[in-house]
């Protein structure tokens, strides 16, 4: 997948006149790849534009002009997307109690062994975890996960912990999306 240059990296204040052109597009992309898996489980497959969308959103949240600062996150942001055949995205927890969430996010330690991307053929990929998201006592409630897929698009989302025990198959739409962002 292409990763985002230097070059296409704008000021703050010009990205904040068109932005909102800009995000409307950038939403249209994420809605194609959002991937719901259960009632707490969400997937949002990131490819070039969501990453440039969420590296200038950085640089106008935290009114970036640095050059260290900018290619800082130039590089954080694009470590996210992974190499060739890989699949980066966003894995979000997703309960709203805080006082719910604490006691799921302890229990669930164990979740990342329990989900994977199910290929066509059956075979299965499971992601890599950032394992700085993980400490010895919790889950964080975002992770950035990379799907090894060898160039395949999956057909479907597993989770087989016990709490969380769901699949969803992959739309035609987030499929073609999912191709799209491999080709690239």
């Amino acid at each position: 997948m292409r990763l985002v240059a230097r070059e296409e990296l704008v000021d703050y204040v010009t990205y904040q006149q068109e932005r909102p052109a800009y995000r409307e597009r950038v939403m249209a992309l994420k809605a194609r790849r959002r991937v719901h898996l259960g009632a707490h489980l969400t997937f949002l497959f990131e490819n070039h534009d969501t990453i440039r969308y969420q590296i200038q959103e950085m640089l106008l949240a935290e009114r970036i002009v640095k050059e260290t600062d900018i290619r800082h996150e130039l590089e954080t942001y694009n470590d996210l997307l992974g190499g060739p055949g890989v699949l980066g995205a966003t894995l979000l927890i997703e309960i709203e109690s805080a006082e719910e969430r604490a006691v799921k996010l302890t229990r669930w330690l164990d979740l990342p062994s329990t989900i994977y991307a199910r290929f066509e053929d059956q075979s299965i990929a499971r992601p890599a975890f950032d394992e700085r998201q993980i400490d010895a006592g919790k889950l964080s409630s975002v992770h950035y996960v990379k799907f090894a897929c060898a160039g395949r698009v999956p057909t479907a989302l597993v989770c087989d912990h016990p709490d969380l025990n769901s699949s969803v198959l992959l739309t035609s739409e987030q499929r073609d999306a999912l191709r799209e962002d491999l080709a690239s």
